[in-house]
């Protein structure tokens, strides 16, 4: 038996691997489900008759099929083969003779399977697969109601109901239990979703979900068990009393109508009886005229006038006996089996009612703890997960009971004063800011007119993307005709970017006023900066020194823009000098010198990238092209215009785009040589 039940769970478990197999990589349409479904429910036709053969008894694991098409594939999968499996039952049984005493309980068993299948699966399982412990309790718990409802549709023949239940439930039960959990760990292999189940769970990795349901199993498993236990020994202990008398009472009885020679001598139909002589001789009773095994006749009258256990005719039995004369004895007695039938009938409908009754209240307070406790946690983390992103407006609104709605407005109260604390920081942030902006800023030259000079024209803008940046331009004279020009742009931006430029802008300013040629103030500088630059921080340059007696400008670049220059009676064009690398970058900087030759009426341009990698709505740069073409429309126009003017055309470019980068320029026209 335990072989073909193997083979037939074996079967079960290989249609559900080739059905994952034909799915894993598609989407189950109506028509694949209808298909899994029409298989499922055939293979539950076949186990119907193709059953295995026990104790006179045909059982099967047929419940198999609507639960592992639900379970594993499709609610309504399972639903199709339960209902093909359960109607084919009952016709099967009613018009064919095939098992017709269960076929009540049997169809009904299959067809509810597939509607269970599809509520666990939604509603328990969240539409995942069940693992192989759940998988296991389904399938037992199925065939528990299956053999229940034999019970139950057989009240007036309970005798054969229970040799049904007794043959019939243990293996059913244990196989469809363990086809379905074969199945589920099958299935977990297959998808890589395998857990080792002995590997302890750390407290901080369990769900309370899964902690509440595995504590309440435990407990209600030993109160269901307990209270199981103690009715078990009550049912026995009436079930000997009940013996107890039938046998006295038989044995008056029989006493009685022996003595007056009646030829029926009473006995009830579950008794046995002999009256036996000294030479252990049957007068009267089962076997008569034989003689009572020697070893069974002595353990009697060991035990003479008391209800006691024995074997009588090879029949473990309880037995009584008397003398009923100086030269016989009366012995009646009761097979152990007819003594305690009714006793195990009552476990077997005791024990499926509690189980069935424990599923039910598992599921149920299961179900009810993740509705009102676990998905409102579920739910508050949600909101939790938005205020700890940053989105202090996330109000936690959970009120489906008084402690949720508390904890909902504790929250709710907690980021009411953090978003105060955080208003009063910001604005002493703001504060230090607009001090440190103001601080920036006045370290820049603001003085663009020089009275007593008429050899150039000069102005500059500094627009940082935050409160402060790290651009920064400067223009001072190291003796009376040579002026020095710088434009710089640090890595970086914000705070740390201008500690930088400040400490950049010291450094070219002393070597430049110490004397030296540009590129000798970009080595001395990149040396100072790079020691100690534990930020890793570079700063692009370019800077011009211009003689105003000649209009001779020396010049270097250090990974820095291309400067823009406009010739008298030319257009505004880029000088495409050679650059090295960025300051702070690395030591021992070779910096490369050139030589811009200006004449009076010659204008020059520098600037950071902040202008041409202004960014719109649509990710397009501003670029060198509409730079170079602003300043061509402005070139009569005085250097302020011309800078704000370009200003305005980089605003108007990134509309309502954020300025990511600071937008510096300094514009210069050389008027006349000095005399």
């Amino acid at each position: 038996m335990i072989i073909k039940m193997s083979g037939s769970t074996l079967l079960y478990v290989l249609l559900t691997i080739a059905i994952w197999y034909w799915t894993k990589e598609k989407e189950i349409t109506t028509s694949k489900k209808i298909i899994i479904g029409i298989a499922y429910g055939i293979s539950s036709v076949l186990s119907t008759h193709f059953g295995v053969s026990y104790s006179n008894m045909i059982i099967n694991v047929r419940d198999i099929g609507p639960l592992a098409a639900g379970l594993f594939f499709s609610p309504s999968a399972g639903i199709t083969a339960g209902l093909i499996g359960g109607i084919e039952r009952y016709i099967a049984g009613t018009y064919f003779g095939v098992s017709s005493y269960t076929r009540i309980a049997c169809s009904l068993s299959t067809c509810l399977a597939g509607f269970v299948a599809m509520g666990m699966k939604i509603k328990m399982f969240k539409w995942k697969k069940p693992s192989p412990f759940y998988a296991f309790f389904m399938g037992s718990v199925m065939e528990v109601f299956h053999m229940y409802v034999v019970f139950i549709t057989h009240r007036n023949d309970m005798r054969m109901a229970f040799l049904v239940v007794k043959t019939c439930s243990i293996p059913m039960i244990v196989f469809t239990g363990l086809g379905l959990a074969i199945s589920s760990i099958s299935l977990q292999i297959l998808t890589g979703e395998w857990k080792n189940p002995i590997k302890k769970i750390d407290a901080e990795n369990e769900s309370i979900s899964q902690k509440f349901q595995r504590w309440l199993f435990a407990i209600t498993s030993i109160v269901i068990l307990g209270s199981f236990i103690i009715s078990y020994i009550i049912q026995t202990q009436s079930a000997y009393q009940n013996c107890e008398s039938t046998l006295q009472g038989n044995y008056m009885t029989i006493k009685h109508n022996y003595f007056l020679n009646e030829d029926n001598l009473g006995a009830d139909s579950t008794v046995l009886y002999g009256i036996i002589d000294s030479n252990r001789g049957v007068l009267r009773g089962k076997n008569f005229s034989q003689f009572l095994p020697e070893n069974e006749y002595d353990n009697i009258l060991d035990n003479l006038g008391k209800v006691s256990p024995g074997v009588f005719w090879g029949i473990k039995s309880y037995i009584y006996a008397n003398k009923i004369d100086e030269t016989k004895i009366l012995v009646v007695a009761m097979s152990e089996e007819e003594v305690y039938w009714y006793r195990d009938a009552e476990a077997y409908e005791i024990a499926f009612s509690d189980i069935l009754l424990f599923t039910v209240l598992y599921v149920l307070i299961a179900y009810l703890v993740n509705q009102i406790v676990v998905n409102n946690i579920h739910l508050i983390n949600k909101s939790l997960g938005k205020i700890t992103n940053g989105n202090l407006n996330e109000v936690v609104d959970v009120r489906s009971s008084s402690e949720f709605a508390s904890l909902s407005d504790d929250i709710n109260q907690t980021v009411v004063v953090l978003k105060g604390y955080i208003e009063a920081a910001e604005k002493r942030i703001e504060q230090e800011l607009i001090l440190a902006k103001t601080i920036q800023a006045s370290a820049l030259p603001r003085v663009f007119d020089f009275p007593d000079r008429d050899e150039f024209s000069i102005f500059a803008s500094m627009k940082p993307a935050k409160e402060v940046g790290g651009d920064f331009y400067d223009f001072f004279f190291v003796d009376r005709t040579k002026m020095v020009f710088v434009i710089a742009d640090v890595s970086g931006k914000g705070i740390p970017a201008a500690l930088f430029m400040m400490q950049s802008k010291t450094a070219i300013r002393s070597f430049a006023e110490a004397g030296g040629s540009p590129e000798e103030i970009l080595v001395k500088t990149n040396d100072a900066l790079y020691e100690g630059n534990e930020a890793e921080m570079f700063v692009t340059a370019w800077i011009g020194i211009l003689d105003l007696s000649t209009g001779v400008m020396q010049c270097s670049n250090a990974g820095h823009e291309y400067p823009a220059i406009k010739h008298k009676d030319g257009s505004y064009e880029l000088i495409k000098d050679k650059h090295s690398l960025p300051l702070a970058a690395m030591p021992g900087l070779k910096a490369k010198p050139y030589e811009i030759q200006l004449e009076p009426g010659d204008k020059l341009f520098v600037y950071t990238d902040g202008v041409p990698e202004a960014t719109n709505e649509q990710e397009e740069q501003y670029g060198i092209n509409r730079m170079l073409d602003i300043l061509n429309e402005n070139q009569t126009a005085t250097m302020e215009h011309t800078l704000r003017a370009i200003s305005e055309s980089v605003d108007r470019f990134k509309g309502e785009a954020d300025q990511f980068d600071d937008l510096t320029m300094l514009g210069f026209e050389f008027v006349q040589r000095s005399k």
